[in-house]
């Protein structure tokens, strides 16, 4: 897809966004099997359940444009969750494991909200309402879930790990 516009930006990102929130779908439930502390896995378990819904989210605004979802994978997310699945693997006391799976958690975060947010700011500048509505509600879930994971992280795992 040749990129000619900033709609053919918009629907680049979402389709990458798409494939991103995808690849994690594929990954939460191996961090929740991963993870020995019961707080970690439960948040890993409900940010499982939201992901579904993101990737709905994605599909009616590529619908509402008359795309598919279909695009390439996203590259960027792969290697987030590359060392996200590294760490699973590492040779790591389980309190250690769980603070790295925290980080490796808040790198996706993050680089979900870079996405999201430039995908909202897009739908705004192209008078895209719904697109607005949907993409800001999902950085919301991603920033809260990214604050749950340092609170987590700051009061429980991090003290445990040390």
């Amino acid at each position: 897809m040749k990129l000619e516009t900033l709609k053919d930006l918009y629907i680049h990102e979402l389709k990458d966004l798409y494939s991103a929130e995808k690849q994690i779908i594929k990954a939460l439930p191996k961090m929740a099997k991963a993870a020995t502390n019961a707080q970690l896995a439960a948040g890993f378990e409900e940010h499982f359940e939201q992901t579904k819904e993101h990737a709905v989210r994605l599909e009616k605004i590529l619908t509402a444009h008359d795309e598919s979802t279909r695009g390439p994978k996203c590259e960027g997310m792969e290697g987030v969750i590359k060392e996200g699945e590294e760490m699973i693997e590492e040779d790591a006391e389980d309190e250690v494991r769980d603070a790295g799976l925290i980080a490796a958690a808040q790198r996706v975060e993050h680089y979900e909200m870079a996405g999201y947010g430039c995908a909202r700011t897009y739908a705004e500048l192209l008078g895209d309402q719904h697109g607005v509505q949907l993409l800001q509600t999902t950085l919301i879930e991603e920033s809260d879930t990214d604050k749950r994971l340092t609170k987590l992280a700051k009061s429980v795992i991090n003290v445990a790990a040390k």
